[in-house]
């Protein structure tokens, strides 16, 4: 008989009964494999997301509501290399300025965006979209975000299961005074309405950049790995200076499904943290929101909290409930 658990991110299997007289066929023993087999391909799914290599995009086949520019930067010590997706509404912009919202993760971000969607979009208030990808055809760039997208620690560099983290404060000087500058160049952007989303890792950039930088004014921070190192950027949020901080707003995202299927990323305690922050910011008069999608995993949150934060942009009022 062989069961599954899992502790601190890694999958444990458990042997038990397994001798000859246990097992009444050789066939019983093919299909205790075979479960196995299956067991291990479940528990991997768990782990990684989907890296099947990309197709076209909404880019490259082309929109009746949007058109794209793509430019490529690279990372200062020349290890990173970055493909930026602009997306710009045909309808006119507003005397103040198209809202504009940047989306980290951008390959697998205009995989998932639909000529549908942005016609949904462009009924309201379109936003300018800015999609920071790498040079990829895969969905992440697994090494690469890793490093982009985690703080720095005050002792060593952060190990990400063998990945090196510790590189968001580089990443975030290259998207605010490089990135930034070249996706808006001779567009009528609002400032006021510049606004960032990320998930996973890229969740907790968004958080740290809350923390950090007054680029952006509105901050969707979806399902953040606050786990290990991290977990201090919820007490340094709820220290944040006041008088800074309510000119901007945060949105926590959070689904509860990986607590029901017992995934390694169901951080104990996470929901209820977060959901302490929130109250504590909104004591303070800055403007937080947590949004829970019930039944939702880690990996599906991905498309449900960018479809969320693509609407709220475009003004469409969002509840604290999906």
């Amino acid at each position: 008989m062989f069961t599954r658990s899992f502790k601190n991110g890694f999958i444990f299997l458990r042997v038990s009964s397994f001798n000859a007289g246990g097992f009444s066929s050789p066939g019983a023993v093919i299909r205790q494999l075979a479960a196995l087999l299956l067991m291990l391909c479940a528990a991997n799914s768990y782990a990684r997301p989907d890296m099947t290599p990309l197709g076209p995009n909404i880019a490259d086949k082309g929109s009746a509501f949007y058109h794209f520019t793509v430019n490529t930067f690279d990372s200062a010590d020349g290890k990173r290399h970055y493909k930026v997706w602009t997306a710009i509404p045909n309808k006119k912009p507003p005397a103040s300025g198209y809202p504009v919202l940047y989306l980290l993760d951008g390959n697998a971000v205009m995989d998932r965006l639909s000529d549908e969607l942005l016609q949904k979009l462009s009924q309201r208030d379109p936003p300018v979209l800015v999609a920071i990808g790498y040079q990829t055809d895969l969905p992440f760039e697994l090494t690469a975000r890793a490093y982009d997208y985690t703080p720095a620690t005050q002792s060593s560099p952060q190990n990400l299961r063998g990945r090196t983290g510790g590189g968001s404060a580089v990443f975030r000087r290259l998207l605010e005074q490089t990135i930034a500058p070249q996706a808006e160049k001779d567009l009528a952007i609002d400032p006021q309405k510049r606004a960032l989303w990320g998930h996973s890792y890229g969740g907790l950039f968004v958080l740290e950049s809350f923390l950090s930088s007054d680029f952006f004014h509105t901050f969707y921070s979806a399902v953040p790995s606050l786990d290990r190192n991290n977990a201090a950027l919820l007490s340094a949020l709820e220290r944040v200076n006041t008088a800074q901080s309510r000119q901007k707003s945060v949105w926590f995202m959070e689904g509860d499904g990986d607590r029901k299927t017992q995934d390694e990323n169901a951080t104990s305690d996470v929901l209820a943290a977060l959901s302490q922050t929130v109250s504590c910011l909104r004591s303070r008069g800055i403007p937080a929101t947590y949004r829970l999608y019930p039944g939702l995993t880690h990996g599906a949150m991905f498309a449900a909290s960018m479809h969320s934060a693509l609407l709220h942009v475009s003004g469409e009022t969002l509840s604290e409930a999906e």
